[in-house]
């Protein structure tokens, strides 16, 4: 029989095991994309294969992605500019309706309404993406087409569109726990020193729950950047800078899952070409977590400072 602190350190060691999974998983998939990227870079492979490559300069900001033609261009300029700019406007429409909704579910609507409300925004996030997808491509698509009398139909409008539908359900529901979560003293408190309820909601609530908001802004915005099946169903998939928000555009992980298909397994550029992008799309999204979780842990501190 283990002793007390036997078991105890035991126990320890399991819940770091556990612990440290996540980081071992998200070692092994930065060793692996980096490993298929680099022959991108270097011109031959792990079996010394050699090949025409490209340099990371030429890569990034290169303006042209033709990894098909007689002469193959690689640069991905055009897919990092259409996820950027997909991102954004889906924040722009995603954000306000997200946060204003919980704010409305956890301190304007009434039980009731809530107890409807709530499963119906959280059933939202479980729909699959490709039957979003679906409903850009056959319901948005003609609507857009006849309201602003255009060429296309599925651009990064739509898409964009479609991408707020995805992170809408995520910032409600992570905001909504996070502003029921503030003590109800704080409330009382402010309603009884003579302010209104919309006041209370603004210089109080909202303050003291702000750390909780931008996780939740994070995280609709996470699911946005990284989104697959939608912005390969709607977004046009042109490989173009976009002039306009009614150009068609591809982004990045759409280019991933589009032509991995048509390739030969390590044996050519354009399979290495797309883990390089694969690669650069992990480590914006790192990046932007790593900045997000800094903006969160800021405001934390200037909601605790407010009160």
């Amino acid at each position: 029989m283990l002793s007390r602190k036997n078991k105890e350190k035991a126990i320890k060691i399991a819940f770091l095991l556990a612990a440290s999974a996540s980081i071992i998983a998200l070692g092994l998939i930065m060793y692996f994309l980096i490993n298929e990227a680099l022959p991108t870079f270097l011109g031959f492979d792990a079996m010394g294969e050699h090949f025409e490559g490209v340099s990371f300069v030429d890569f990034i900001f290169g303006d042209k992605w033709k990894p098909v033609s007689e002469n193959p261009q690689w640069g991905i300029l055009p897919l990092i500019m259409g996820s950027v700019w997909v991102t954004i406007l889906s924040s722009i429409i995603a954000i306000p309706l997200g946060i204003m909704t919980a704010i409305y579910l956890a301190e304007i609507a009434p039980n009731k309404v809530r107890e409807i409300v709530k499963p119906m925004v959280e059933l939202l996030a479980s729909l699959p993406s490709v039957v979003i997808g679906f409903f850009g491509l056959v319901v948005v698509a003609p609507i857009l087409l006849d309201m602003f009398e255009i060429r296309f139909g599925v651009n990064m409008l739509n898409a964009s569109i479609m991408l707020a539908f995805m992170a809408v359900p995520t910032i409600t529901s992570i905001a909504e726990d996070s502003i029921h979560s503030v003590p109800t003293e704080l409330r009382e408190g402010s309603l009884a020193l003579g302010a209104t309820r919309f006041e209370t909601i603004r210089r109080v609530v909202l303050p003291a729950s702000l750390s909780g908001l931008c996780t939740a802004v994070i995280l609709g915005m996470s699911r946005s950047i990284g989104e697959t099946m939608v912005v390969l169903m709607v977004a046009g998939g042109a490989a173009r800078i976009p002039n306009s928000i009614f150009d068609p555009v591809r982004p990045m992980p759409a280019s991933i899952a589009a032509e991995m298909g048509e390739t030969s397994f390590g044996l050519e550029m354009h399979y290495f070409a797309l883990f390089a992008i694969a690669m650069v799309l992990f480590m914006i999204t790192f990046l932007f977590n790593l900045l997000a979780d800094h903006i969160a842990h800021k405001y934390k501190q200037v909601g605790s400072a407010s009160l």
